[in-house]
């Protein structure tokens, strides 16, 4: 055992699997995810940064979501995939310390970039006239550096707040990624309850997002249910439901991941969620997107 954080150089990943074929299958598994999200995520960025049609808030947001997407994936993928490769299971004490600290920042970001996105499609149905004033340049712009300002900061507290803690208990993270709930379980101090005390407080941020996105959402499908023409109406849900559909995959992950009961959690269940609130939303959220928005697939065509 250790005991202070100080002689801790290296933190022990948790490997997904003992057997070395079943290793270099997850790593080949791993590698065409990660492909698929550079790929859906890079088409994303060109398209919105290439054609001067795209350039609406909506696209705005979503080129903000794809670089985010991008961030996040390539924070924890990599250094498993290289670890799966090599046989390894080590990650640097620096390497883990940065890892919170991306991981946070850009999830954090996210949240806050689709909480924003369900206000932009709240003022396009619902306050069509006004969406202009709304949603201008600056506003969009402001909108933006607040969602990744918050996410830095948010991140950067929780980072130093962490590794400032003593850990004794070894130096084994259970999971294939560092984050701070396995951080957390290393710590021989009563002070990491100062740490659980701020996961409150911000779960009870992300809480009132949710309640904001989904309260946007009930005014959203009031607004839809007016619209005297189908194809009004089928504009409408094909503008939301791909929003809609990205953000109950990120929060209905992330929320069983770290609040399903102790009863139900296991070393390999905990893997298997962490593997989908962090790895599958930024592979699928370019396709979502692409199936449902007919001036990505239009652009995709004068693309190719």
């Amino acid at each position: 055992q250790m005991s202070n954080s100080s002689y801790i150089t290296e933190f022990l990943l948790l490997a997904f699997t003992d057997t070395r074929e079943l290793e270099l299958l997850h790593f080949a598994l791993f590698l065409g995810i990660y492909l698929a999200a550079l790929l859906g995520n890079g088409f994303i960025l060109t398209t919105v940064a290439c054609d001067h049609r795209l350039h609406t808030p909506m696209h705005f947001f979503l080129l903000n979501l794809a670089l985010l997407d991008l961030g996040s994936i390539s924070t924890t993928l990599p250094k498993a995939m290289a670890n799966s490769l090599w046989d390894a299971e080590t990650i640097s004490y620096a390497g883990c310390a940065a890892q919170v600290f991306l991981f946070l920042f850009l999830m954090t970001a996210e949240y806050s970039v689709l909480t924003i996105m369900a206000y932009d499609r709240y003022v396009a149905i619902c306050q069509p006239l006004h969406y202009g004033t709304l949603l201008g340049t600056r506003a969009c712009a402001t909108m933006a550096a607040a969602a990744w300002g918050s996410g830095f900061l948010y991140a950067l507290l929780h980072t130093a707040n962490t590794f400032s803690l003593p850990l004794c208990k070894g130096n084994a993270v259970g999971q294939f990624f560092c984050e701070i709930p396995q951080i957390l379980k290393l710590s021989c101090s009563d002070s990491y309850l100062r740490e659980a005390g701020l996961l409150v407080v911000c779960l009870c941020s992300v809480f009132g997002c949710f309640v904001f996105i989904l309260v946007s959402y009930v005014q959203i499908f009031r607004a839809v249910l007016r619209i005297p023409s189908e194809q009004g109406q089928h504009k409408a849900f094909s503008m939301c439901l791909p929003h809609l559909a990205v953000v109950s995959l990120f929060v209905s992950t992330g929320m069983f991941s770290y609040l399903k009961p102790p009863s139900i959690s296991s070393p390999s269940l905990d893997l298997v969620m962490a593997v989908l609130y962090s790895v599958v939303p930024p592979a699928l959220n370019p396709l979502i997107y692409s199936m449902r928005n007919q001036e990505i697939k239009d652009a995709l065509r004068k693309l190719m």
